[in-house]
């Protein structure tokens, strides 16, 4: 039942949320939608407040579990979920009633550019305005109407603990390269740098919160879902478990960590499970989103694979889709501003304050992680290697309101005023001040005055996701095409950036000067070379920016993440799909249309009906469990093999990638089972009989390339090893560390391609191993042998059963569903081809676990006609044996006593 799924979900990540109050209070909130409703709003039986109520009735929860057709007119629409909503809130003079105006530098309004104009928008997310309880009603209402936009109204306390602590003190600081267990950050509340494990339960909350503002005006199948940040992170779990084929995408506007660095955080498995419940995942740059990967890989063992561009995770059938998509700025919004007399004017004082002079100018937010006491730094290093700027140079510092709290923050901003200070009782003098620090915001007119004069845009952020100021300085630089209203940026366009190389804008401006901010001496170079630059030169520079920021803007970044969201989501509803898991372990199956689960009594049914079946069984995996370290066969186990073998219709064979020698020890005990050891290579009808090999080369002079090859990275990849086989050479790397061992198989499998590119054998990787063996050498093929051979020793098979759980399997799966197209098998036989585990396969059936696999064996064995009749001609045989000797005796002792 969808309740026990969503109260498991809160209960993992909080154990208890009576401290924290429940979500709906057991009734709808007073932010909730009243009886007035968007005219696109589905509607849904029962509430997530029902749904966390035990008392309620199971139907009414079970009917939300499935998505539920809209009854509106079938129009596609996007969600667009994010902390704070595009608008800003402002209460009337008269103190009755609330104001609302778009908010104009907000990222959100102006990603609406780039969507279809036949797609609806509508933006879920706060206020930035503290909205009583009595007015929630009245102000969701005047927003849907008059903006398309649906509040979310949490709890002030829990804001605090969501937003500060969790957000501000684990994940800012964590995303950006540092470990948020110090005890001068806020998150840290119990000073000593425990994890706070009642910020993570707020921060889940929180994103409770949002989802059920999404259940209220959601259409399941006809709206897109894109969330926006660090903020949300649990939300797409949430919204999956409610909705399995919902189409969700999620950008993240912030770096991600190192695996190093993200591994150390309590719950990242739990985050990084419910971003792959997402359809797509977005990031700024490359290196990000290949942080994001390797996390993947080493903690949750899920590899990606690029194709035609894409970069994709399969998971659980499921292909996870990876964006990579600097976003942009808004040219509309930024000349408007430009073409405005505020901005004139404030660049008319500008140009007279610093007639003479070079500007370098820094706009940033006050933060840990903007690099301002750095910048200031190689500044003062410049003036004072390089006298010539002394007068002459001016570094206007722009830094706006922080966003966090901290002691680490008061520590920065002291070190900031006393930088400003030294610097200027150092180098300053009358009428020249070289360092002019504004610590607050300014308007938007007069921030684009400030990048209109600058020579140079200065940014040293140690991390940072984005960051937009380099572009919004160009086209400031450029000014409004066509337009002679301004003539301080007539003639040739110019300008100058000297950038971290940490920050997200740094690979798409080839043109600026790249620094590591905290090497000084170099990042003071850059800033001279950066002011000396040649005219010509920062000309060409500038143009090559230009035409790169005009032409990748906020739209064509929304534009290209719409198109491949519904790219990704384009087999939504072709596939059935299944929702498995708890908690934050919850997660969506897709597979093939025709995948079901293996049905006992159908299976019976056709075994019971034919008389000449093929059985084939792995038995890694398959028979015993991949985990256990255990790999000999249970004598329940045995007894079911033997069973299976002693009727005589069955032709029952062990198909595994082992070595000969160690299956015929761990099967010592079943006279009748066929064995396929190394994948076919060796084959053997019954343990009486000698080994046939089933492939023509006998030449293994290739073992003497590989060896090597692999004993190179054996050496270097700690607790991985190799077996050597009769045919074959498998390097393992179960017990490497994960992300390593895998990086190592992918480079080991392309350098023995390429030493063995002109033998006669296969490379190939499997789970957890890399292998080596003869071409030619398949399960499949080995199948299809016996397949053959039965049907010459006039046993043609009218009844297959083949079990595996890897990709060597697959093979088989793939082999015997070619021979049943010919003549092979007798007509209409049935197939059952079963993988183990709920997983894409070329099988049609699945079955969960080993256990069920020898369950089902079980209840085969259970049908089978053992042969008896050898077993009562024997019998018979001893009796007629015994009957002659008994007749013997008796005339004998007749004889005698006649001849008495």
């Amino acid at each position: 039942m969808m309740s026990r799924s969503y109260t498991n979900l809160l209960d993992l990540a909080a154990g208890n949320f009576a401290a924290l109050g429940p979500a709906g209070g057991g009734r709808r909130r007073s932010g909730s939608f009243g009886a007035k409703r968007m005219t696109r709003v589905m509607t849904v039986p029962g509430t997530l407040s029902e749904l966390d109520d035990e008392d309620d009735e199971p139907a009414a929860t079970s009917s939300v579990a499935s998505d539920v057709p809209s009854s509106a007119a079938a129009c596609e629409r996007l969600i667009v979920v994010a902390n704070q909503l595009p608008v800003v809130a402002r209460r009337r003079a008269d103190g009755k009633g609330w104001t609302f105006s778009w908010d104009d530098d907000s990222l959100l309004l102006r990603l609406r550019d780039g969507v279809p104009d036949e797609m609806e928008v509508l933006f879920i997310g706060t206020l930035r305005a503290d909205v009583p309880a009595c007015e929630q009603d009245e102000v969701s209402q005047s927003l849907i109407d008059g903006f398309g936009c649906a509040p979310v109204f949490l709890p002030a306390g829990l804001y605090d603990r969501f937003y500060q602590h969790f957000c501000k003190g684990y994940l800012w600081p964590l995303f950006h390269y540092m470990l948020p267990f110090a005890s001068a950050l806020p998150a840290a509340a119990s000073g000593d740098g425990r994890f706070d494990r009642s910020a993570w339960e707020a921060y889940v909350l929180a994103n409770k919160y949002f989802f059920e503002k999404v259940v209220e005006v959601i259409s399941p199948e006809d709206d897109y879902v894109w969330v926006h940040d660090y903020h949300l992170m649990a939300l797409p779990t949430f919204l999956r478990c409610r909705f399995n084929r919902l189409r969700i995408g999620f950008f993240l506007h912030s770096p991600f960590p190192s695996s190093e660095i993200y591994r150390s955080l309590p719950v990242r498995e739990e985050i990084l499970r419910t971003l792959l419940n997402c359809d797509l995942i977005g990031f700024h740059t490359f290196d990000y989103a290949r942080h994001f990967l390797s996390c993947c890989s080493r903690m949750l063992g899920i590899e990606y694979q690029s194709k035609r561009g894409y970069i994709g995770l399969d998971y659980f059938g499921r292909t996870v889709g990876i964006k990579i998509m600097p976003v942009g700025i808004h040219m509309g919004q930024l000349q408007s501003v430009l073409r405005s007399s505020e901005k004139e004017q404030k660049v008319a004082e500008l140009r007279q304050q610093f007639e003479g002079k070079s500007v370098l100018l820094g706009v940033d937010d006050m933060d840990i992680f903007k690099g301002i006491n750095l910048k200031l730094l190689a500044f003062e290093n410049m003036l004072r290697t390089h006298s010539k700027w002394q007068g002459r140079a001016v570094l206007v510092q722009i830094a706006n309101p922080a966003r966090g709290k901290g002691k680490d923050l008061e520590v920065v901003q002291a070190e900031i005023r006393e930088s400003c200070e030294r610097i200027n009782r150092e180098f300053g003098r009358s009428g020249y001040s070289p360092v002019i620090f504004i610590d607050q915001s300014v308007p938007s007119a007069e921030r684009l005055a400030y990048y209109t004069v600058a020579e140079c845009v200065v940014v040293t952020a140690v991390r940072d996701g984005m960051n937009l100021t380099p572009y919004e300085y160009i086209v400031c630089r450029e000014g409004i095409p066509g337009s002679e209203c301004a003539p301080e940026v007539s003639g040739p366009k110019k300008s100058m950036l000297v950038v971290s190389e940490f920050i997200g804008c740094s690979p798409s401006l080839s043109g600026a000067i790249r620094v590591n901010p905290w090497n000084i001496e170099a990042t003071a170079e850059a800033l001279n070379e950066a002011v000396s630059m040649s005219e010509r030169e920062k000309q060409l520079r500038h143009e090559k920016h230009y035409r790169y920021v005009s032409t990748h803007d906020v739209a064509y970044w929304s534009r290209s993440f719409v198109q491949d969201l519904e790219r990704a989501c384009k087999d939504h509803f072709r596939k059935p799909c299944w929702g498995i898991g708890l908690g934050f372990g919850f997660r969506v199956v897709a597979l093939d249309p025709h995948f079901t689960k293996l049905n006992l009594d159908s299976i019976i049914m056709s075994y019971e009906r034919s008389k000449s079946r093929a059985i084939f069984l792995d038995y890694d995996g398959t028979l015993v469990p991949q985990a256990s370290l255990n790999k000999n066969p249970s004598e329940e186990l045995l007894r079911i093999i033997n069973t299976l073998c002693a009727d005589r219709n069955n032709t029952v064979f062990i198909v595994s990638g082992r070595s000969k020698d160690d299956l015929s020890k761990k099967l010592i005990s079943c006279p009748k089972l066929g064995i396929a050891a190394e994948h076919g290579y060796f084959l053997r009808w019954t343990r009486d009989e000698e080994w046939q090999t089933t492939a023509q080369t006998s030449d293994f002079g290739w073992m003497k390339m590989a060896k090597p090859v692999m004993n190179l990275y054996t050496e270097a990849t700690d607790g991985s090893t190799i077996e050597t086989k009769e045919t074959a050479l498998v390097w393992h790397h179960q017990d490497a560390d994960q992300g390593f061992g895998s990086s190592q198989a992918k480079e080991m499998l392309d350098h023995l391609e390429s030493v063995l590119a002109n033998e006669p054998v296969s490379v190939k990787s499997g789970q957890f191993i890399v292998e080596v063996k003869p071409q030619g050498v398949t399960k499949g093929l080995i199948a299809e042998k016996v397949l053959t051979s039965m049907k010459e020793k006039g046993q043609q098979a009218d009844f297959v059963l083949c079990i595996g759980d890897d990709r060597s399997d697959e093979d088989m799966f793939e082999n015997i569903a070619d021979v049943m197209k010919r003549s092979i098998v007798a007509p209409k036989t049935p197939l059952f081809a079963c993988t183990v585990g709920q997983k894409p396969s070329k099988a049609r059936f699945y079955l969960d676990d080993t256990f069920e696999v020898v369950t089902m064996l079980s209840s085969l064995a259970d049908a089978s006609e053992p042969d008896l009749m050898e077993d009562l001609e024997d019998d018979l045989a001893t009796s007629v044996s015994s009957i002659e000797i008994s007749d013997r005796v008796v005339s004998f002792s007749n004889l005698r006593t006649e001849g008495s």
